[in-house]
């Protein structure tokens, strides 16, 4: 890539005096910082003893996944294959979100401190990692030996990176989502990718983009699909620019050397969790999710999100499938924003910026029409208006991913765009007569651009605290080594109690213990898609109707037969019962529970602060 530096701009940066290049950056990360813990601060709060309001299940979910992967790494088990939920089946989290690289790194901070807490602590220090890592990004890499870096104002580039780091679609996903937010991982990995192009270091940087291809498959492997897929597009459409071709043909062969080291060493780290995740045991291909629904909307683009200071202010909107899938949400005046900073941009650019200027905004207008899925969709309203997308939701790969989140990629290109915009203007040299009005109408167009998307705190709520029985240790009196506990109602994405109580006993060093059923992705769904959860039997579906509707049906001796089965299947030792039980979606009729699992089961036993039935 050539030298975004245009040629009226002086050498000189405003920001290289007086203040020191260590204290901005200093300035930057505790910016960064207060803005992750400021987001997440409801839960701040008692990390142990709050969940977040409307995603609480995949809270739940995530927690479980560092309390597991940390309990397999440190007794030697896989960290890609449980037989603890699900039983007998187990489930392949290869398939999952394993985020294996955060369970076994935290490992001694989940142990310590638990789970909660830990996914917490990784929560903050995703969002403040990637607003920093940009930030770093933006103002450290240089396209070329000896080239100024992508923008000289250190102002500039706090405003690109800060942006990456707490724009909608990141503070959507800070509902829960451990893997998107991890997107620290984009600018590294592009900054090794565009390293490939160096002749003399091709098998060190080959081998560098490996490992960090291996650590990104672990944490959000959708992720980093579309961040290779954006990498391809970006590079071709510079690469094709008829002022870049000689200097693309000269870098193409270490690019492919290095490219070469990668696929190798990726693939030697990965094997096993490939062969996982397309031929392993409870595979599956595609997901359930409808490709239509999980699109985005066209009008979403320009409106603004629920937790940010529009939509405290009423100006949010509904036109997400649910509040964490706000990938875009960008605002009418920031599309303006950028769109006039792309054409200030390119009126003053010279041939190697322009190419720049064209490949960002081709990505980010093919990410945008895919983002926008097989149909179009306006204002919630499904038409039958075909898109691109159409021919790609069958294609392998991109049957597993959710074409609403190719928006995502759209957030760094502006954030880019923003920083190239700041950093021109406060660089360049001055071509009107009333330098001063310009820039305060840019400042004032910045400020009613970005000031709407401040984000706000998460919505927190009390969780349901684990019961006694579990915290204490007394469920091995019951449940004999490698036996099978089952909570009731049976543990699914919207009634996750199950996964957290083994989540604490496996944190806590109290021994294993299996469940049936489970939240997590498995085979089961429509033409061999996958679902949620298992395929429901007998019992755990009438058990969830109770839960949900608090209506107990007649209990007949067919259902009682239908029970005993059901539990022969799971290897049944107990079921559970506790006093409080937490539904992630509805409120949960613990009394009607109690009413029919008693109908099924007979009389239970008291222990602690559970109803507990023995099976013979």
């Amino acid at each position: 890539m050539a030298s975004t530096q245009s040629a009226a701009t002086p050498v000189t940066s405003p920001d290289a005096a007086p203040t020191p290049r260590r204290r901005t950056d200093l300035l930057v990360a505790v910016a960064a910082l207060a803005l992750a813990f400021w987001v997440t601060s409801g839960l701040w709060l008692d990390p142990n003893g709050r969940a977040i309001t409307v995603n609480s299940s995949d809270q739940a979910f995530f927690e479980w996944l560092l309390a597991y992967g940390g309990h397999a790494v440190t007794h030697g088990g896989n960290p890609l294959f449980t037989n603890l939920i699900n039983v007998p089946d187990g489930v392949n989290l290869a398939v999952n979100t394993s985020i294996t690289v955060y369970a076994a790194a935290f490992a001694p901070l989940t142990y310590l401190i638990g789970p909660p807490a830990t996914f917490l602590v990784i929560l903050t220090l995703n969002l403040a990692a990637t607003g920093y890592a940009w930030y770093w990004f933006l103002s450290r890499f240089r396209p070329a030996p000896g080239a100024d870096p992508l923008v000289r104002s250190r102002l500039a580039a706090a405003v690109g990176g800060l942006f990456c780091g707490f724009a909608p679609g990141m503070v959507s996903h800070a509902n829960a989502h451990l893997n998107w937010t991890a997107g620290w991982l984009v600018p590294v990995i592009l900054w090794r990718v565009l390293r490939l192009r160096r002749p003399d270091r091709w098998l060190r940087n080959g081998m560098l983009l490996g490992v960090l291809v291996a650590v990104a498959f672990s944490i959000a492997a959708e992720g980093l699909f579309f961040t290779a897929l954006a990498c391809g597009i970006f590079l071709a459409a510079w690469a094709l620019d008829p002022g870049r071709r000689a200097e693309a043909r000269a870098a193409l062969p270490a690019l492919l050397r290095g490219l070469g080291v990668t696929a190798v060493t990726a693939a030697a780290l990965l094997a096993y969790p490939l062969w996982l995740h397309f031929l392993g045991p409870q595979r599956f291909h595609g997901t359930g999710f409808d490709a239509r629904i999980h699109a985005e909307d066209i009008a979403a683009f320009g409106a603004f999100p629920e937790r940010s200071l529009a939509g405290i202010a009423g100006l949010g909107t509904s036109l997400a499938p649910n509040p964490t899938e706000e990938n875009s949400f960008l605002g009418l005046p920031l599309l303006i924003l950028t769109v006039a900073g792309l054409v200030l941009l390119w009126r003053a650019a010279g041939p190697g910026r322009r190419a720049t200027l064209r490949a960002l905004a081709i990505t980010a207008a093919v990410f945008t029409v895919l983002s926008w899925g097989p149909q179009v969709k306006w204002f919630g309203h499904i038409t039958d208006v075909p898109l691109p997308y159409a021919l790609l939701e069958h294609v392998p790969v991109f049957n597993a991913a959710l074409p609403a989140r190719l928006a995502l990629v759209v957030t760094p290109v502006i954030g880019i765009v923003l920083a190239l915009t700041v950093d021109h203007l406060r660089t360049a040299a001055p071509r009107t007569a009333a330098p001063r009005r310009s820039g305060l109408a840019w400042t004032a167009g910045f400020a009613v651009a970005l000031v709407p998307l401040l984000p706000t705190t998460l919505l927190t709520i009390e969780r349901e605290p684990i019961p006694t029985f579990i915290t204490s240790g007394a469920w091995r009196q019951h449940v004999p080594a490698g036996g099978v506990l089952a909570p009731v109602p049976f543990t699914l994405d919207v009634l996750p109690d199950g996964q957290r109580w083994q989540a604490y006993a496996l944190a806590h060093r109290q021994g294993e213990f299996a469940i049936p059923s489970g939240f997590f992705l498995g085979p089961g769904g429509p033409d061999g898609r996958g679902r949620i959860g298992p395929v429901p039997r007998t019992t755990d579906a009438l058990l969830f109707d109770v839960a949900r509707t608090g209506v107990v049906p007649p209990m007949t001796d067919a259902d009682r037969a239908a029970a005993r089965s059901d539990l022969r299947h799971w290897n049944v030792d107990v079921v559970v019962l506790a006093d409080r039980v937490h539904g992630a979606k509805f409120p949960v009729h613990q009394p009607e529970l109690l009413r029919a699992t008693t109908d099924l089961l007979g009389p239970p036993q008291r222990v602690h602060d559970v109803w507990l039935w023995r099976v013979q």
